[in-house]
């Protein structure tokens, strides 16, 4: 068996964690949660950069992991590429907004990013949006927008937060430079939005599609581990770590992925 670290600022990354469980039933899971340092996108770089290598090292030595998944947008963009130079023998897979699915899905070439402003601010975002619109055999437009404080609101489960920061961030990207309808296509640019899609997709309305970065990621993992597929193997519990409240992630992943299981001190 497999055991595969997946780390996160906090619980968003338990929508990535929810895909893998789906992808790789037969596969032991230690999931990270490092909330009490979250959310990483109003961080400095270094800052997520330092937590980020902690993490990763505490994970092998501690657990003995065979893989990693970056589970974070932000860490990705900061990390990823420090991490793989100072662990050449653990295969590691990261998250980015999903924009090249999105390019691939849009009808009109008019796709909105929701992210952090460290995502949004990173030279990884913009060299693969640049990429994009530089080899998209049509045009393509890609319409950020930072949203400061709601991956905080998601990971603290506060409703009228959610709502009201959700309700602005729409509203500002869909008003676009001239005042029009921009996009077709939205890419949830942080792991925490998957669990304010439903209310995104009533903001944005049924014209709009709605692109996470989950299902893509638990198949490049269980490609980079060359495991097969195993429909009907048994669920393997993962293993909970959180480095500030173990009670709230638990409760997340209960209530999110139906998981009733504890979890522990990171």
């Amino acid at each position: 068996m497999k055991t595969v670290g997946v780390f996160d600022s906090g619980v968003g990354g338990l929508s990535v964690l929810r895909a893998l469980l789906a992808e790789l039933p037969g596969t032991r899971f230690v999931y990270a949660a490092d909330s009490a340092h979250a959310p990483y996108g109003e961080r400095t770089a270094q800052d997520v950069s330092a937590r980020t290598h902690r993490i990763t090292a505490q994970l092998r030595e501690q657990h003995g992991i065979d893989a990693l998944v970056v589970a974070c947008n932000t860490a990705t963009a900061h990390a990823i590429d420090d991490l793989r130079k100072a662990y050449p023998d653990l295969p590691i897979v990261g998250v980015e907004p999903a924009l090249k699915p999105a390019a691939a899905l849009s009808r009109s070439g008019g796709i909105g990013v929701l992210a952090t402003r460290g995502t949004l601010e990173s030279a990884r975002f913009a060299q693969l949006r640049d990429r994009l619109i530089a080899a998209a055999p049509r045009p393509l437009r890609f319409i950020s927008q930072p949203c400061d404080g709601l991956a905080a609101a998601i990971e603290r489960h506060e409703l009228p937060t959610i709502e009201a920061l959700s309700t602005r961030y729409v509203k500002e990207l869909l008003q676009g430079p001239q005042g029009d309808h921009p996009i077709d296509t939205l890419v949830l640019g942080c792991t925490h939005y998957p669990f304010a899609a439903e209310l995104l997709g009533r903001l944005c309305g049924p014209d709009v599609t709605l692109v996470d970065t989950g299902a893509p990621v638990a198949r490049r993992t269980r490609d980079v581990l060359g495991l097969p597929l195993l429909p009907g193997a048994p669920a393997v519990p993962p293993l909970l770590l959180s480095s500030g409240n173990p009670s709230a992630l638990a409760q997340a992943a209960q209530r999110w992925l139906g998981l009733g299981v504890e979890a522990r001190s990171l």
